[in-house]
């Protein structure tokens, strides 16, 4: 059975299953990466997410490997263009990432452009089907933190500056559509208000945030602002970093080669958001565990499956770094969870809220 498709914008359809290459190029070869795209392709996905900082965890040494591993992909395999849909994302502030113009110190014109040029030299692209602002210029809260607070508000970037430079980037055929990430109900409705302004809120298509049985943060404000204003639902981290797997669980903490255990103290964002020490976090994902055990599923296909029973979610971005994880994910999108798995999830959804927001 083909994977379905699903309207990211009127002229572009996606697969249902979206593959992130953020260990492209540093848990994943060149030969191993190009592998998994040759498997994702032919099992019928057809949309890739990317970002100019990628890999992960970010270094100067490897940074921007993984467009360059998409783009060659492309080019070696002799893919017709209009069979793929290219995602990727500029990097939003960082006082960290100093490799990465200089910061970047904001999301401003300059550097919106000049990171589209990157994107598209990197992947030797002509144009890139959807663009995305990897995380807000302003002040938010995200990466583990849900309290907003006004006193950490400080002087960004306007939005229409923004927006003026992605509309730049439409014209000049850089870019076809728009996605934020890591983005609020306000950050959505102020970007399409301005978007509506000058006839081009028909270009943000989408919105890329955390979404898994450990965080359900979209459901409370943004489920209603994406449903209305037919914003598509683009869902990361299904597997909240591979943790509802269980594996990091076992006596051992897991397998040496499973992310937290190789970058160990050295990824600071996933460390903060998916806090292995968390006994919330660990009695969710037992409990999550137990119901796959229940209806004779594995605890991943259990996890993506959730993901792709929302009804306002078109796509789920996941990673894989083994062939059997790419099937396994494969697998899990062509099972249909009933209305008595759906409930017991929702109890203890209840029990242990977003334990990892």
């Amino acid at each position: 059975m083909a994977l379905p498709l699903v309207n990211l914008a009127a002229d572009i359809q996606v697969s249902r299953l979206c593959l992130g290459t953020m260990t492209f190029g540093e848990q994943n070869s060149l030969p191993q990466s190009l592998h998994l795209l040759d498997e994702a392709f032919e099992a019928g996905i057809n949309f890739f997410d990317s970002a100019e900082m990628y890999p992960v965890p970010q270094r100067s040494y490897t940074q921007g490997r993984s467009e360059e591993y998409l783009g060659l992909w492309l080019r070696q395999r002799r893919i017709p263009r209009n069979r793929v849909v290219l995602s990727t994302k500029v990097s939003g502030p960082s006082g960290r990432m100093t490799w990465i113009r200089d910061g970047p110190k904001s999301l401003d014109a300059f550097n919106i452009l000049t990171a589209i040029d990157g994107s598209l030299l990197r992947m030797r692209a002509d144009y890139i089907d959807l663009y995305q602002i990897h995380w807000p210029d302003r002040y938010v809260p995200m990466f583990g933190e849900t309290d907003y607070d006004p006193n950490r508000q400080y002087d960004s970037v306007p939005i229409e500056e923004q927006f003026d430079a992605l509309g730049k980037a439409i014209s000049a055929g850089k870019i076809r559509y728009i996605g934020l990430s890591n983005e609020t109900a306000y950050g959505v409705m102020k970007f399409l208000h301005i978007a509506k302004g000058v006839n081009l809120d028909h270009k943000i298509v989408s919105l890329q945030n955390s979404y898994s049985l450990l965080c359900r943060n979209f459901d409370s404000g943004l489920a209603e602002c994406c449903h209305l204003e037919k914003i598509c639902m683009l869902a990361y981290s299904p597997m909240a970093m591979g943790i509802l797997s269980g594996k990091y669980l076992s006596a051992d903490a897991g397998p040496k080669e499973a992310r937290f255990n190789m970058f160990k103290g050295k990824y600071s964002e996933g460390e903060s958001r998916y806090n292995l020490r968390n006994p919330f976090m660990k009695a969710a994902v037992q409990d999550y565990i137990g119901i796959a055990k229940k209806y004779g599923i594995s605890p991943a296909c259990l996890a993506i499956a959730f993901v792709l029973d929302h009804p306002l979610i078109c796509s789920t971005v996941f990673g894989a770094t083994k062939s059997w994880q790419l099937k396994e994910v494969i697998h899990a999108s062509k099972i249909h969870l009933s209305a008595e798995i759906i409930e017991d999830i929702n109890r203890i959804h209840a029990a242990y809220p977003n334990p990892c927001p």
